[in-house]
Parts: structure tokens; C-alpha cells; sequence
């Protein structure tokens, strides 16, 4: 549940926010660990470029229920972006690389547990099967491939470095904006942190990726990877790994599971290109 109010600061200025209740653990941690400035900071420079919503307030009880809570600043949103500008694809994926710089103050835990790729794969060759997707005969033989390489496939990415907290949801539609008091610049910030995770820093570059397989000129030539791996350079993060082949591996894996939910997300074109980045991307990660 949501519901938005005034809050008054000491120092008697006023702030529109958004109460939120309950908040889940994950983007409650993820809130107040990132989002939290004493009043007398809450318009420093350092909170005016806080990747994600500032914080007034919160709490993890009610009337002494455990009901966690949340109050932050209120944002303006462009709504769901579906034919981005090219700065909006750089707009998000910096200021992934500023939440990304600031989690990283956060000790990592241990990855969090792969899908079941068997059972994922399985269903995706069934649907290729009973003839959900297109082509369907070249789907059947691409995945059973991929079933044969599979203990391979998962070998190398279940052995990746985990060296960043992911966002985990990274899509237009969770860029909001902060307005400065300063003129009409706003600053990007990034809002439901309910998938944050650890794991290699790729894994939100190919998750922004995919939304846009089969209309791929709407990144207007930007290639999320190679632009992450840019932006974390300059920030100071690494970003010196054999990240492509990583990001291979992943595209291949996720590529082979689109079948198994094409009845209910993809059209016929994210469908298609999926088909045709997994048979080009196979041979190469699996040998």
C-alpha cells in the first residue's frame, strides 16, 4: 500500500513523499542503506545524487506488529518509456553504475540460487514441441543443444565472480527523477529494490538487454555490456574479467528459455531474435 503527504523538516521546509507499507526485507534493507542523510544533509550534494529514493523515515515494526515501513521523498516519473531516447539508455545505466559504486560499501554474500535450467529447458523443448513459438522445429533442435551442453553452460556461470550487488529489475519503467532546486536538471534514480542481489555486475546489463531483442535499433547502438563495463571503469569499479564471454553465456541460457513463457511475454520478433542469437552464440560458448 501507498499514499503520498507532506512531510515538515526541522528546520520547517517541506518535502512531498511517499509513505510505503509494508515493504518487503529486501528493499527495505536496500532503502535505508542507501537512501538515509540526517535532516541536516538531506539537500547535500552527496544525498542530491543518491541513486535511489531519499529517506525521511522508516521502520520495521507497527503498534508492535513486524510491519516494516518506509517514508521517502516523492519522484516524478516519465512513465513507461517504450521508445527510449538514446539518453535514456545512458541515463539508466549510469546511474546503475552510481547504485552498483555506493552498494558496494555493503560486505557481498554468496550468489543467489540459479533457476533450474533443467526443468526451465524441458518446458521451453515442449513448447517448441506442441508448436507455442514459430519456427518450431528449429527451436526444438536449438534447445535440445543447449540440453546437451548444458552441465558446461552452468559450470561457467555458476562460476562467476560475484563482484557486485545487482539491481535486479533493471527497465525504464523504474527510472524515476529527483528535481534540483537549482533549475530544471533532474537527477535519475532508480526505485524498486526488491530483487537486489549479489552477483557479477553483468547480469543487470544483459537482464536491460533482453527487453529489447528483435528491436534492438530502439538502444539507438548503445551495447549495455560494453557500456556498463565503460561506465564502471571510470567510476573506479572492475570491469577487467572476460566479461563477454560471461555475457555470452548468459544470453545463450536465457535465449533458450524464452520458449517456456512465450505464451504469456514476447511477440513474435523477441521471440525470432532470440532463435537467432542463441544459434549464433551456441557454437562460441560452448566449446
Amino acid at each position: 500500500m501507498t499514499g503520498f503527504s507532506t512531510w515538515e523538516r526541522d528546520d520547517g521546509s517541506r518535502t512531498k513523499v511517499m509513505v510505503k507499507l509494508p515493504v518487503g526485507a529486501i528493499e527495505h534493507r536496500w532503502g535505508v542503506a542507501l537512501g538515509s542523510y540526517e535532516h541536516g544533509r538531506f539537500e547535500c550534494d552527496e544525498a542530491i545524487c543518491c541513486p535511489v529514493p531519499r529517506v525521511l523515515a522508516s521502520g520495521t515494526s507497527v503498534g508492535g506488529y513486524d510491519f516494516a515501513w518506509i517514508v521517502v521523498e516523492r519522484l516524478s516519473s516519465p512513465g513507461v518509456i517504450s521508445r527510449p531516447e538514446e539518453k535514456h539508455v545512458h541515463e539508466i545505466l549510469e546511474t546503475l553504475v552510481e547504485f552498483q559504486a555506493r552498494a558496494a560499501a555493503v560486505p557481498l554474500e554468496a550468489a543467489k540460487k540459479s533457476p533450474d535450467w533443467e526443468k526451465l529447458l524441458e518446458r521451453s523443448r515442449d513448447a517448441a514441441r506442441n508448436g507455442i513459438v514459430e519456427d518450431s522445429r528449429h527451436w526444438s533442435e536449438a534447445v535440445h543443444r543447449v540440453q546437451r551442453v548444458l552441465p558446461l553452460l552452468r559450470a561457467r556461470w555458476e562460476g562467476r565472480a560475484v563482484n557486485a550487488w545487482c539491481h535486479g529489475d533493471l527497465h525504464l519503467g523504474n527510472l524515476l527523477h529527483r528535481a534540483t532546486s537549482d533549475g530544471p536538471q533532474s537527477q535519475s534514480v532508480l526505485v524498486d529494490l526488491a530483487l537486489v542481489h549479489s552477483g557479477h555486475w553483468v547480469e543487470d546489463a544483459i537482464y536491460f538487454e533482453r527487453q529489447y531483442w528483435g528491436h534492438s535499433e530502439l538502444l539507438k547502438g548503445v551495447k549495455p555490456a560494453s557500456e556498463l563495463a565503460r561506465l564502471r571503469r571510470e567510476r573506479g569499479l572492475n570491469a577487467n574479467d572476460n566479461y563477454p564471454e560471461l555475457a555470452n553465456v548468459r544470453r545463450v541460457l536465457m535465449a533458450a528459455c524464452v520458449p517456456a513463457a512465450a505464451e504469456r511475454e514476447g511477440n513474435a520478433k523477441y521471440v525470432a531474435a532470440a532463435l537467432e542469437l542463441l544459434e549464433r552464440l551456441l557454437p562460441q560458448v560452448s566449446k
